[in-house]
């Protein structure tokens, strides 16, 4: 499951003290098409954050009930410069929503 896939969530845990549910995005594209990328994760966040406001997270992750959320972003390639300014205005909207954001870079 990848990024492309809107209506999937890629990856589910919780922290090692579970108190936080993650819920990850595996992000394997590079940056060349930097728009089309970007709506993807748009649409790929938007799914994560429905599925935990409408509740519906707890019935596929039954576990993540009580918890904390944390969307996360594991990506392949660097960001670009407009990359960074896009994953800062979805860390500061997901965030003043209650939850953590986090982008990180996997070689």
């Amino acid at each position: 499951m990848t990024v492309e896939q809107k209506q999937v969530i890629d990856v589910m845990s919780l922290s090692k003290d579970e108190k936080i549910a993650i819920m990850t995005i595996s992000d394997h594209l590079d940056w060349d098409d930097e728009h089309n990328h970007m709506l993807l994760l748009q649409d790929k966040i938007n799914v994560y954050l429905g599925t935990i406001e409408n509740e519906e997270i707890y019935e596929v992750y039954p576990q993540s009930k009580g918890k904390k959320f944390e969307i996360r972003v594991c990506a392949k390639y660097d960001l670009t410069k407009n990359a960074k300014e896009f994953i800062n205005k979805v860390k500061n909207i997901v965030e003043n929503g209650g939850y953590t954001f986090v982008w990180e870079k996997i070689s």
